[in-house]
């Protein structure tokens, strides 16, 4: 194949997709290029189908140190697990291209993403998603594309496409949108509090601004891409089932069942009453009794989920009996446990919360090795979905990319209300540890964060909550739900998360499962989602209004003293032997170039002792100052004597007695105490003493003369 070239203008900026010159003996590859960030995506599928009964679909973001030009600072010095925000980036292409497979696809896909050159100003999490839809489009795996994915900023009061890092630093917005030709697919934002009709008219914007990206990939596809293979969809023995059930288990007590309004004994209802309805169809003993089994459970599963949206659309009856825009009961407890920092339990029907917030140094902050010029992170919240939030049972091994997307969509909520290290120099970690869990659990850590937080003592600038919607959407028909329930998110068609404080929205993530949603489904999810969150707000308040005036009698504190930049090296000593002997005494001490100094301690009094002893080390002498000194030394021109820790003066021989003194040890010897002060002090710090009461007896001493520049005095001549 002839290697072929596309571009389209984005942003300003030129975007180029290639195909046919690298890695072509994959189904479907294209390098995207934009500034000097170069991606190659692949997209490739198995012949076979997949015994799995699910879309099996993976999507892998590898980032190459050598796209920045650094080797990697792990042992092995190779690129290792993926990061963070390596995860975040696999997941963002993910939630875009899995709607729009066929239904009951079962080839093993695989999307791969490898950045081969970063850009310093340009993300590489957009272009992904950029990239897959074109080798998707290209290849020959059944999908129903293209799409397409942007970023947008709010700067100087416009909207920005693909704003640079540098933008984004002076934007109220991060968002970026995935869609279609003619809807959205999936929204994912932090925000620094802005209004819902900000962030509405910031996705409408997005979407037009992706319309050349689709229409490249389109003339691409027509170009040069391949024909689709015919897949093997499932089989599906339970379609003619499902009229026949549908009647059975309404006059059976679906409804009954479904409107059970706890978890547990609403799944032991329909399983005892699908039970039932498959006893009296299929005889024990019958040769093909397991398949008739099996596609009976199939179709009554899908007789569940229609009954279940029937009432959702048709009476505005849910599964646990509330209507579309009721908020489950809450309660809250704050200052849970006596150790941590800060903690909260925040309940929301059947799902559950406990965070706690930690505060610690600058020597807790969490070291970042990926792409991108940032190094560390004073702020980490960490998402915990144990398998016994769920009343099930399995195996535990390490984070899962769920928990990380959960945890970073939380940390980008909170984030916003948080006040500057300048304000508040704690490094702090959120941990949220889901107890029970029964939908909306990463919006419960929301709450349960900022709780604990606030339990703290931590000074937010404001309460942060957030609530999942979801969505019923049938032909035209449609319902918005708030609060949804892990029911409804399964056989739903939106889970849309929104956080924010009293004044506007902090986060959000959507995910859609249906083709897209329209711009007004959009707006009224919006707003009700605001009516919720103030109500989750209020219930908040009831129970902690404010954060605490004091911190946490367990949390260490801190004591920040600013210095002479010119001083440090005397904190540190030599070879660190200063800086050792001031944390033997209780304190860790940390010190940034322009002299800001950090003490840190759970020990009040030993952060003091350290405070003093540290001033007392860089102190700086000062013209008229008296002090009871000790004769350190003495010389045939004078003595000198120590004023204070680290600072001696001179007390010239002339400056002793109104008498001539002939030698300095026939006035004062080594060790002796005297009472001086300070005369002159010169441009390199050189101290010239007086004795007090002998001012205005004698004549005083002329200063010193400045020291030539230059590292070496001048030459005399011989």
């Amino acid at each position: 194949m002839i290697p072929k070239t596309y571009s389209a203008t984005l942003g300003g900026r030129e975007l180029t997709l290639e195909t046919g010159k690298l890695a072509k003996l994959v189904s479907g590859a294209v390098t995207v290029r934009y500034g000097d960030a170069v991606l190659l995506v692949t997209a490739q599928a198995r012949e076979d189908v997949s015994p799995l009964d699910f879309l099996p679909l993976t999507v892998e973001f590898e980032e190459r140190h050598y796209a920045v030009g650094r080797i990697p600072g792990s042992f092995h010095r190779r690129e290792g697990r993926p990061g963070e925000r390596a995860i975040l980036s696999a997941r963002i292409t993910d939630r875009q291209i899995r709607p729009l497979f066929p239904k009951g696809y079962r080839h093993e896909t695989q999307v791969i993403i490898t950045v081969l050159s970063a850009d310093a100003q340009v993300g590489a999490d957009v272009l992904g998603p950029i990239g897959a839809s074109a080798a998707l489009s290209l290849s020959d795996v059944p999908w129903a594309g293209p799409t397409a994915c942007v970023r947008v900023g709010f700067v100087g009061g416009e909207y920005v496409v693909n704003p640079t890092y540098d933008q984004l630093d002076a934007s109220s917005l991060d968002l970026v949108v995935a869609g279609t030709r003619d809807a959205i697919l999936m929204v994912e934002a932090g925000a620094q509090v802005v209004e819902e009709e900000l962030l509405v008219g910031a996705i409408e914007f997005a979407h037009r601004e992706m319309q050349p990206i689709i229409d490249l990939i389109e003339q691409m596809q027509r170009e040069v891409g391949r024909e689709k293979f015919n897949y093997v969809a499932d089989a599906d023995l339970a379609v003619d089932l499902v009229p026949e059930l549908t009647e059975a288990a309404r006059s059976g007590g679906l409804r009954d069942a479904l409107l059970t309004p706890k978890k547990k004994d609403r799944s032991v209802a329909l399983k005892a009453l699908r039970d039932r309805l498959i006893g009296e169809r299929v005889p024990e003993g019958t040769e093909d009794a397991d398949a008739r089994t099996g596609a009976f459970k199939t179709a009554f599963g899908r007789v569940e989920k229609q009954e279940l949206r029937r009432l959702i659309l048709e009476e505005d009856v849910r599964a646990d009996g509330r209507n579309s825009r009721t908020v489950r009961p809450i309660w809250i407890e704050t200052h849970a446990l006596p150790r941590p920092h800060g903690s909260a339990i925040f309940t929301r029907g059947e799902t559950q919360v406990l965070g706690t917030t930690t505060l610690g140094t600058e020597r807790d902050e969490i070291l970042i090795d990926d792409l991108t010029d940032d190094k560390n992170d004073r702020f980490m919240l960490h998402y915990n979905f144990p398998p016994y939030s769920t009343g099930e049972v399995k195996r535990m091994s390490g984070q899962s990319r769920r928990e990380v997307g959960h945890g970073n969509l939380a940390k980008r909520a909170i984030r916003a209300v948080l006040p500057s290290f300048e304000e508040f120099p704690y490094v702090i970690r959120i941990v949220g540890d889901v107890l029970e869990s029964n939908g909306s659990s990463s919006m419960a850590t929301v709450c349960a964060g900022t709780l604990s937080l606030m339990d703290a003592g931590v000074p937010i600038k404001a309460p942060v909550a957030g609530v999942a919607m979801g969505l019923v959407m049938e032909g035209d028909r449609y319902r918005v739900l708030t609060d949804i329930l892990g029911l409804e998110d399964a056989l739903g068609d939106m889970d849309f998360k929104v956080c924010g404080t009293a004044e506007g929205v902090t986060a959000l993530q959507m995910d859609i499962k249906i083709q897209g949603i329209t711009p007004a489904i959009m707006r009224e999810a919006l707003a009700q989602a605001k009516e919720a969150r103030l109500h989750i707000l209020g219930k908040m308040a009831e129970v902690l209004p404010a954060p605490r005036a004091e911190l946490s009698p367990t949390a260490p504190r801190i004591i920040t003293v600013k210095i002479n930049p010119e001083k440090i090296g005397s904190v540190i000593g030599p070879g660190g032997k200063q800086i050792r002997e001031l944390e033997a005494m209780g304190a860790q001490v940390t010190i940034e170039e322009d002299g800001t100094v950090r003490i840190f301690s759970a020990d009040g009094a030993a952060a003091q002792a350290v405070r003093e002893r540290i001033e007392a080390i860089t102190r700086e002498a000062k013209v008229g100052e008296e002090f009871d000194g000790t004769v350190v030394k003495t010389a045939a021109f004078g003595a000198f004597i120590n004023l204070f820790p680290g600072k001696d003066g001179m007390l010239h021989i002339s400056q002793m007695s109104e008498e001539r003194v002939n030698a300095v040890e026939d006035v004062m010897n080594v060790g002796d105490k005297v009472r001086v002060k300070i005369a002159n002090v010169d441009d390199r710090g050189k101290i010239d003493l007086i004795r007090p009461e002998l001012e205005g007896k004698i004549a005083p001493r002329e200063p010193r003369a400045p020291r030539p520049s230059g590292d070496r005095p001048p030459r005399r001549d011989r």
